[in-house]
This record gives C-alpha cells, sequence and structure tokens, in this order.
C-alpha cells in the first residue's frame, strides 16, 4: 500500500528543525573494449555532466522542494569534473509542474547546493578497467532539508534525471521538533518505505529490495533495471558487429557487474 497522506497539522513551538536526508549511489554501467574506447566514453561523461547541465537539473530540483535560490558559484575542472555551490533559503515558491519524464539531451557532473541549515550535493565518479572492458560512472547524490520542505518531492525528477542500471537510495530523519505543549516530534509524515514515493513507472522498471530500521526513522531501497538488452550497454559498437559468442561473453560480464554493484560485494565469476 502507497502512503502518501500527512500527519495531522502541529502547532509548533517554534522552528520546524527536523533535518530530511535523502542519498542516493546511482551507477551507469558500459562495455568499453578498446582503450580508445574507455577514453571516449570518459570524455562524454566529463561534457555530458558539466557544470552547467547540474546547475539546470539543481535548480529544477530546488524549484520542485520549495526552496529559493540566493546564490550560485560553478566551476568546471581540468581534466575533468566540475562544482557548482548553491545558496538557497527556505521560502514558499511556486512549484513548477515538472513531469517524472527525462529533460532532452545528455546530464551533467559534481554540483554542491546549500539551502539554509541545509544542502544538495552531486558528484560523479568515471572509471574503466582495462581487463575486462567494463566502465562505469557514479554519481552521489544528497538533498538534506530542514524544516517544511522535503527532499522526497525530488525523488522520482532526479531517477528520472540520470536514467541508471541501478539506483541505491538512503533516506534518514534526524532530530526532533517540539510542540507548543513541549512535546517531541521525530518524524512529521508518513513513510514505511522509500517506495510509497516512486511513480508508477519507476517501480515498473525496476526490481527493488528495502532494508529498513523503523524505529530510528532510518529507510534504504536498492534497485536495479529489470530488463536487459546489450545494445543498450555497448559503447562505440553495436550488437550487430558481434558474434554469439562474443554477445554471451560481454553480457556476462556486464550482469556480473551489476550485480556485485547490487549486492555490494565481490562475487565469484563462472
Amino acid at each position: 500500500m502507497r502512503v502518501r497522506s500527512s500527519m495531522k497539522k502541529l502547532k509548533l513551538h517554534g522552528f520546524n528543525n527536523l533535518a530530511k536526508s535523502l542519498s542516493f549511489n546511482i551507477y551507469d554501467i558500459c562495455y568499453t573494449e578498446t582503450r580508445a574506447q574507455r577514453r571516449e566514453y570518459i570524455e562524454y561523461i566529463d561534457e555530458a555532466y558539466n557544470a552547467e547541465r547540474l546547475t539546470q537539473i539543481l535548480t529544477d530540483v530546488s524549484d520542485i522542494i520549495g526552496a529559493n535560490i540566493l546564490n550560485i558559484a560553478h566551476q568546471d575542472y581540468d581534466p575533468q569534473g566540475a562544482s557548482v555551490t548553491m545558496l538557497i533559503a527556505e521560502e514558499p515558491v511556486k512549484l513548477p509542474d515538472i513531469p517524472n519524464t527525462p529533460a532532452p539531451g545528455p546530464l551533467p557532473d559534481v554540483i554542491v547546493g546549500h539551502l539554509d541549515k541545509s544542502h544538495i550535493t552531486v558528484h560523479t565518479y568515471p572509471e574503466s578497467h582495462p581487463d575486462n572492458g567494463i566502465s562505469t560512472f557514479r554519481a552521489d547524490i544528497d538533498v538534506s532539508t530542514c524544516g517544511r520542505i522535503s527532499p522526497l518531492k525530488a525523488l522520482n525528477y532526479l531517477i528520472h534525471s540520470f536514467e541508471s542500471d541501478i539506483v541505491i537510495m538512503d533516506y534518514r530523519v534526524r532530530g526532533f521538533t517540539r510542540e507548543v505543549r513541549g512535546r517531541k516530534h521525530f518524524i512529521d509524515h508518513k513513510i514505511n518505505s522509500i517506495q510509497n514515493f516512486l511513480s508508477k513507472d519507476t517501480r515498473q522498471r525496476y526490481q527493488m529490495v528495502d532494508v529498513n530500521v523503523y524505529q530510528e526513522n532510518i529507510f534504504h531501497t536498492k534497485m536495479r533495471l529489470k530488463e536487459f538488452e546489450l545494445d543498450n550497454y555497448l559503447f562505440g559498437m553495436g550488437e550487430e558487429a558481434l558474434s554469439a559468442a562474443e554477445k554471451r561473453k560481454i553480457s556476462k560480464r556486464v550482469e556480473h557487474e551489476m550485480m556485485e554493484i547490487f549486492s555490494g560485494r565481490n562475487m565469484a565469476r563462472n
């Protein structure tokens, strides 16, 4: 059952200082057979995930959660990578009608956004291994808010923005807020799983596993794409150029990489 309703509105003593943190590890996996393909993959990531594109994604996130951007600083690095810093205030803003669909074009690289007493960060980590031909990049995203605004509102937009093979998410509510009579509240909304806040199309596309610690308000969800099409994992080549034996070999390598990342441990090769 999906839970979206809020708790009864409380009259608080001062500011709602509950800290709500949503963290992602998002992984993209490719097969890059040659040294040139591995170099081109890293160059593609650096171009696609630059400071300008990251700034736009974080701007959309800030709008979705209802925050005001006060200041933006951004920097691309040589030879690769980028950073962005946003200063944001928790004041009511009109929420745009942003659909839960991927924006057109490629996406971006390293970014930090600060809300008052809160922050948004994104970093990407491209890497490759010459022995097995696997190249990956990891995007680490943290959306931490304090007060009325909730990072869960940006959940589906972020997942759709980074078309990903594996998503590992953690959500935690820390601290407490106090009502006028002194009673503490350690959470101000209903949740029994991060999955409650995922859109229908996301739940249909991914296999998902939960590990939750309800008494500590800690929620952990791992997601892996259900469908595997080899053509989606080949960089700089097409499936039609491969023999049946090559297709089987590459498919095993890619799926093995995905299983190790999803499970969080090294696994013996068949």
